[in-house]
């Protein structure tokens, strides 16, 4: 997380603080060249993500050559008779006449020397741009170079079973600051006994926000009536997990307060992935290795739920899709109880057919799944009522559910969680304490699975700024938490 988590944060390292972003717009797969143009120390590369016939996901990369940072840029392309723009993501778009405007997103107006921007968009239909210019001067046109089959893409992709409007992203993560505090090596007391159930909400944290000890999930807990945390994330560095590429699990890092967690009631779900980064099961090449390090984390833990959010490029990769699922599937055999959810990228309509494709792995190879967590945000349709449409998606998920593992209502609605970007979205769509009210009383009504929220720091902070942080809408602090706490299941 988009769910997203999300989708538009640039992870450098545990020692740099990287500008503002969100779940989905991963780092870790190779660029495929596109036309290049240089105009006036700025370049425009496009290049196609992924095709599924009825339209694809492109995108544009823009790149600062000059040695002075360049503030405030303007891409305007053009598609042919036979395309249309649907969503987009990591900037404000506007089209008329079959050419679109985009402009750099109001939490990331500058682009540093010699860094790049992306942003994203799905095309309904099909035909690359027919023309392309980047603060007034020509892009040299818009051929697009789809990416191989062996180099998965950089953002979500979202070919939907139907054809899309919108395609989702996910809620903005934030890399950590060079970390204070040295890794806890204390092991944390074992999930009391008979909590199953209790992680019912278990709001996203980003513990990157965390590691500097400023605040602790006892505090966010206490002010937010919130028992327990899903807690973000775990990536990869090179076959080895890694918090956020900062801290090894086996150290044991935050291990002091999940303790504090436990011994008030609630529990944790470590999440694995997220949008930048690189996920486990693109690192690991045997389900050997991979089963090990998911295996190193829920025993340095002792863990009985994990989250695998998988967006980016993995959600799109069916080799590392197999991988993960066979590795899930194992591990869950070794541990017998542990709760394993995947989160997944979502529009009104339902899961992408991506997502669902990784559902269906999962079941096929065996894992007895308990949710399927949706990023219920940017859909790129603001000026709609954003928690109508995350009641939407959750019915749509119940519903292919159903059709996957032939259930009942009851039974489907049980495997679904539902996680909306609190406040503000990345596409100036609003989630705010109305809809927040109206998800829990619609989850409580149908006895939903779960339900969370990205993120636990925004809603603390109950601010106004940059979206890894703030929420941007009138709030007091931790009113999200607490009307989220409602939920009963």
């Amino acid at each position: 997380m988009q769910r997203s988590r999300l989708r538009l944060a640039i992870y450098a390292s545990a020692a740099v603080l990287a500008v503002a972003g969100g779940v989905g717009a991963a780092v870790a797969a190779t660029t495929p060249a596109g036309t290049t143009a240089a105009t006036g120390g700025l370049t425009a590369t496009f290049s196609k993500d992924s095709d599924w016939g009825t339209g694809y996901q492109g995108r544009y990369t823009i790149k600062n050559g000059t040695s002075a940072a360049v503030t405030g840029w303007q891409l305007v392309f053009g598609l042919p008779a036979s395309a249309r723009l649907g969503s987009f993501w990591d900037a404000t778009v506007t089209t008329a006449n079959g050419v679109s405007t985009a402009k750099n997103p109001g939490y990331a107006p500058t682009i540093p020397a010699g860094a790049t921007a992306q942003f994203g968009f799905v095309v309904n239909g099909s035909g690359a741009p027919t023309s392309c210019t980047v603060n007034g001067a020509a892009c040299g046109g818009g051929t697009a170079t789809t990416a191989p089959t062996s180099t998965p893409p950089t953002k979500p992709t979202t070919a939907p079973t139907t054809t899309p409007t919108t395609a989702p992203t996910t809620a903005p993560t934030k890399p950590p600051a060079t970390p204070t505090t040295a890794p806890t090596t204390t092991a944390p007391t074992a999930p009391p006994a008979g909590n199953n159930g209790n992680v019912r909400f278990a709001p996203y944290v980003d513990m990157g926000l965390l590691s500097n000890g400023t605040t602790t999930l006892a505090q966010l807990g206490t002010s937010g009536n919130a028992k327990s945390f899903s807690l973000a994330f775990v990536t990869s560095a090179g076959c080895k997990a890694s918090w956020f590429n900062a801290f090894d699990p086996r150290a044991k890092q935050f291990a002091d307060q999940i303790s504090a967690v436990r011994a008030a009631g609630g529990d944790v779900k470590v999440s694995f992935g997220g949008a930048t980064g690189i996920e486990l099961a693109q690192a690991c090449t045997s389900v050997t290795a991979l089963q090990a390090e998911y295996q190193a984390v829920v025993s340095a833990y002792n863990l009985k739920y994990i989250d695998l959010d998988i967006e980016g490029a993995a959600v799109a990769d069916p080799t590392t899709i197999a991988r993960r699922s066979t590795a899930l599937a194992a591990l869950q055999k070794a541990n017998p109880g542990l709760k394993i959810s995947l989160t997944l990228p979502v529009l009104p309509e339902g899961l992408t057919a991506d997502g669902l494709n990784v559902v269906r792995s999962a079941k096929n190879a065996g894992v007895d799944l308990d949710l399927v967590n949706i990023m219920a945000m940017d859909y790129g349709r603001a000026g709609q009522d954003y928690g109508d449409l995350a009641i939407q998606a959750v019915r749509s998920t119940k519903d292919q559910i159903k059709s996957i593992y032939g259930n009942s209502d009851a039974a489907a609605f049980k495997m679904v969680g539902v996680t909306p970007m609190i406040g503000v979205n990345d596409d100036n769509g609003v989630f705010g304490l109305g809809d927040a009210r109206d998800l829990v009383a619609f989850a409580n009504t149908n006895h939903i699975g779960f339900v969370s929220m990205w993120e636990a720091n925004r809603d603390k902070n109950a601010c106004n700024g940059a979206l890894f942080q703030c929420t941007n809408v009138a709030q007091s602090p931790f009113d999200f938490s607490k009307i989220f706490a409602g939920f009963t299941g």
